[in-house]
């Protein structure tokens, strides 16, 4: 059984800083990609970053210059710095990974159960 755990966020006024972590654990054999995606009350969950096991990044615009996502292979983990954070980053921030349990397998998507970021003065 694959588990994805997220940590880091919290309450950070206008302008402040968060970091998240991601972590999976269980019989992996190899991670794909992992990303970050967030949902607002009353919107469709939406990308935010993903990077590949070669750490090619990818990001959408609203956070391109502010967030960085991370990875270190070895501990199946992955991280999102958001930096100059507003308002409207205030969301749900879910961690996505596609895992493979071994060389032959297909990938299979699994999520982490959320973090709340709050960005309010």
């Amino acid at each position: 059984q694959v588990q994805l755990v997220e940590s880091g966020g919290g309450l950070v006024q206008p302008g402040g800083s968060l970091r998240l972590s991601c972590a999976a654990s269980g019989s992996i054999f190899s991670i794909n990609a992992m990303g970050w995606y967030r949902q607002a009350p009353g919107n469709q969950r939406e990308l935010v970053a993903t990077i590949t096991s070669d750490d090619n990044t990818n990001y959408a615009d609203s956070v391109k210059g502010r967030f960085t996502i991370s990875r270190d292979n070895a501990k199946n983990a992955a991280y999102l710095q958001m930096n100059s954070l507003k308002p409207e980053d205030t969301a749900v921030y879910y961690c996505n990974a596609l895992i493979q349990f071994s060389n032959r397998s297909p990938t299979y998507p699994y999520w982490g159960q959320g973090t709340q970021v709050t960005v309010s003065s």
